[in-house]
């Protein structure tokens, strides 16, 4: 791995990818204000976690999702990864007003599978340059396409 240059503060780009990861996470938060009720009324399949267990594993996946970016900067990361990187954090503001503001289900789904694929490409972006990067974006995948067969799942038994 290539470091940039030493006058660009690391620490402080660190404390920039994790502001605008915060910033994805709080909009997202603020859109979705009466998800815990509206996840308790869907019908759901056996294997949905309580909704106690979303809050944790995004406070988790958002830090790793901040730390590939950062470390994928480091290595003088190249546009299309980070344009893949910008996208997919786009995709992940607007599933949760689609899911449970807007109840668009069926759009939410739409967007978390183009949330998938844009994760897969980000995955090998920053796999080129940095494997811990991409390796920091594999648990996010197996989550959010764990979503991806919920979503589907509340779509048919609702």
């Amino acid at each position: 791995m290539t470091e940039r240059a030493p006058h660009r503060n690391q620490w402080l780009m660190l404390a920039g990818f994790l502001g605008v990861v915060a910033v994805v996470a709080v909009v997202g938060g603020l859109a979705a204000t009466s998800a815990r009720e509206v996840y308790a009324r869907l019908e759901q399949p056996p294997w949905a976690p309580p909704a106690s267990l979303f809050g944790p594993v995004w406070t988790v996946l958002y830090i790793t999702i901040a730390v590939a970016g950062w470390l994928y900067w480091r290595t003088d990361g190249e546009t299309r990864g980070f344009a893949a990187y910008g996208i997919g954090l786009l995709f992940n503001l607007l599933w949760t007003p689609l899911f449970f503001e807007g109840r668009a289900a069926g759009l939410a789904l739409a967007d978390i599978v183009l949330l998938d694929v844009v994760v897969v490409v980000t995955i090998v972006l920053f796999g080129r340059r940095s494997k811990a990067a991409a390796a920091l974006l594999v648990p996010y995948l197996g989550w959010i396409l764990y979503a991806t067969a919920l979503n589907t799942a509340v779509i048919v038994l609702n």
